[in-house]
């Protein structure tokens, strides 16, 4: 894609003023780059609010994104930069699958031909990249135009991805060389399906042996492309010799000087035992595309760097090439995911579901718990919620981009004690996907003690609604989804200690969408299911 400057002025849009610089060293500059990064897009192609819900004609003031507003956003920057002249480089740190009904239905398709249209000239492997296992990955990295890098994991045993990962790349800028090392989040065996083949080691190990390598070839300027988190950044800035900066993902963290509510400053520089390196990160969703300035002398020293995200509202224009790709993919969900199933008066969101009891994790559980004949409990990962549901109309589009992973329901028999482990296992990692919503069970609970002592007690709910301590001998009979029954997100309890299991009940989404139309109009409630000691 290329956006001319003339264009974008004609279009009424202030290009971005020059950004003021920090000098760390002195010397004069014999290459000044301009790093364009976006981490954590999920499929976000059409435009969202804050909440993560689908904005709808008319709805609330505070949509921003979608993939032509991004690419006009990432022209503008790059224009400017140029305009300075700096020579730019864009990169992604991971997770551009799941999120969408984009997604659920081309699983990578549309993301890659949106990366190809930005232009995007290397991606790390994030979590979801594997949601739908490593043939899905490997169908995307066989058809990208750009290097799909990731240090930390072995794929040489995985028939669907061996020979198409790359630890790192080499890409020369204005007759500098730049190495990148592509990072992954060692929760992904747990928060995704890689399956059995593919081998997750020490990120920090890996990074090294990639920057020796890397250093040895020629590389003025290192960077981590990180789907580690902003925590494991910082924790790893300034430990391994040789890397300059790391541009993050994982953590959906806004690192910022100019936005509201940013979680740390634009571009922290970070000092350590093995010397210094910058950390940035922009948020998630597409609402923020990042912009690194960099200095750098002819022995590879960072004199200055500067930059900051750049917010993607609604005021940009749609970019004509990005926007028919969006479109053409648009037409074709239409006719399914605008049948209404149910109405609700107010919308519903998910921000709670990863902390405590949210409304719609209690009912998308009881609607499992119904389902099942003589079933006890039912417990779902509050990350399986993707997206809220919207006021109004709830149509099956809307259904299937809040449970996008195309689950089936799952039962099996477990030993008091065993579900119990399960429950523990999902109170200890509150603020993630994994935190447990329930129906049929009452559970007490310390967020403030350590993670393997949360959980204080649970209750089962008996057949005239009142509640009896758990039986740690006795087997019940539960619900959930297949991810978590095969052990996903810690749950490794179900997997192993699991009771005639099934795992081909119905799909998932179909379950809500009938128990929504059953309930419209729609408004869950919670009820003191997750209780806090």
């Amino acid at each position: 894609m290329n956006i001319s400057r003339r264009r974008l002025l004609g279009a009424g849009l202030a290009l971005p003023l020059p950004l003021v610089m920090t000098r760390v060293a002195r010397g004069a500059a014999m290459h000044r780059i301009t790093v364009l990064h976006m981490n954590d897009f999920h499929s976000r192609h059409e435009a969202v609010d804050g909440r993560a819900l689908t904005c709808k004609p008319g709805g609330r003031a505070d949509c921003f994104g979608g993939a032509a507003k991004l690419a006009t956003a990432l022209a503008q920057l790059r224009e400017a930069a140029v305009a300075e002249g700096r020579t730019v480089l864009l990169i992604d740190a991971g997770d551009q699958f799941q999120g969408s009904l984009f997604y659920t239905a081309w699983q990578g398709r549309v993301e890659l031909e949106v990366m190809h249209a930005l232009g995007t000239e290397a991606m790390t492997i994030g979590n979801h990249e594997f949601d739908n296992g490593p043939e899905v990955l490997g169908r995307f990295i066989g058809n990208a135009r750009f290097p799909v890098l990731s240090a930390n994991i072995d794929v040489s045993a995985e028939p669907a991805l061996a020979r198409l990962v790359k630890p790192s790349v080499m890409i020369e800028k204005d007759g500098l060389k730049i190495g990148l090392v592509g990072l992954t989040t060692l929760e992904a065996p747990i928060t995704s399906s890689p399956g059995p083949r593919v081998v997750f080691s020490d990120p920090k190990a890996a990074l090294a042996r990639e920057t020796e390598a890397l250093r040895g070839q020629g590389a003025g300027l290192v960077i981590a492309l990180s789907h580690l988190g902003v925590a494991e950044d910082h924790a790893l800035a300034g430990q391994v010799a040789g890397v300059d900066v790391f541009v993050g993902g994982h953590s959906h963290t806004l690192l910022s000087d100019s936005e509201k509510g940013a979680a740390g400053p634009a571009h922290e520089l970070i000092t350590g035992p093995a010397g210094k390196a910058v950390v940035v990160q922009a948020a998630c969703y597409g609402r923020y595309v990042g912009r690194l300035d960099l200095d750098i002398a002819a022995d590879g020293t960072v004199l200055a760097y500067g930059g900051d995200v750049r917010h993607v509202d609604l005021s940009l224009p749609d970019e004509p090439v990005v926007a028919a790709i969006v479109a053409s993919y648009a037409g074709q969900l239409d006719t399914v995911r605008k049948r209404v199933v149910g109405h609700a008066p107010e919308a519903l969101g998910i921000t709670t579901c990863r902390i405590g009891e949210c409304a719609l994790g209690s009912f998308v559980t009881e609607a499992m718990l119904a389902t099942v004949h003589g079933a006890d409990v039912a417990i779902s990962n509050g990350g399986g919620l993707r997206i809220g549901l919207p006021a109004g109309d709830i149509t099956v589009g809307d259904v299937m981009g809040m449970l996008p992973y195309g689950n089936t329901v799952a039962t099996l028999q477990m030993k008091g004690v065993d579900l119990a482990s399960a429950v523990a296992n999902g109170l200890s990692r509150a603020g993630f996907g994994a935190f447990p919503q329930v129906a049929g069970i009452r559970i007490t609970w310390n967020p403030l003690a350590a993670a393997d002592a949360r959980l204080r007690r649970i209750e089962i709910r008996q057949p005239d609604g009142s509640f009896a301590a758990l039986d740690p001998e006795r087997v019940y009979r539960v619900v959930t989804n297949n991810f978590m029954r095969a052990g996903g997100d810690g749950y490794v309890a179900m997997r192993d200690k699991a009771i005639d299991p099934y795992d081909g009940g119905a799909p998932l989404d179909q379950v809500v969408a009938g128990a929504i139309a059953q309930a419209s109009p729609f408004a869950p409630r919670t009820d003191g299911r997750i209780v806090v000691e």
